[in-house]
């Protein structure tokens, strides 16, 4: 879910680009796990560890690629929630989740590939549901 509340404890984070400036501790933390879930990842996947061997994550930093990619994505599904979900005309469209990290990754780091399933044609032969066109 995609959603921000403002309520509770504001967060006071740092290097927020796609998420807004104040939003509370417990909505980042359930947005954060979200995707998690929706990758199949933890926290190192997308933030950098501390400098000189600390334990933890810096989550200001940009050094891991996979968090710009992540910036990217979150900015894709909210668009494609507001301008093409948005049938209420919803004056709060970060609340429209209908397309989510999980609506492709399910779970996967990577989307998995899609496989058309199968089907029997009028002559008993196995042929995909999408075939390849061929111009006579």
């Amino acid at each position: 879910t995609v959603s921000y509340r403002n309520i509770g404890d504001p967060g006071n984070f740092k290097n927020l680009k796609v998420l807004p400036q104040d939003i509370s501790k417990d909505s980042l933390h359930e947005l954060m796990d979200g995707y998690n879930e929706a990758l199949g990842v933890k926290c190192g996947f997308c933030h950098a560890p501390k400098a000189n061997g600390q334990r933890g994550m810096d989550f200001a930093s940009d050094d891991k690629k996979e968090k710009g990619f992540a910036r990217h994505m979150i900015t894709m599904t909210q668009n494609i929630n507001k301008n093409d979900f948005n049938f209420s005309n919803s004056t709060r469209p970060d609340t429209i989740n209908v397309v989510t990290c999980g609506t492709c990754h399910r779970g996967e780091k990577e989307p998995p590939k899609f496989v058309a399933p199968e089907k029997e044609d009028k002559k008993g032969i196995t042929s995909m549901v999408y075939p390849s066109f061929e111009p006579k």
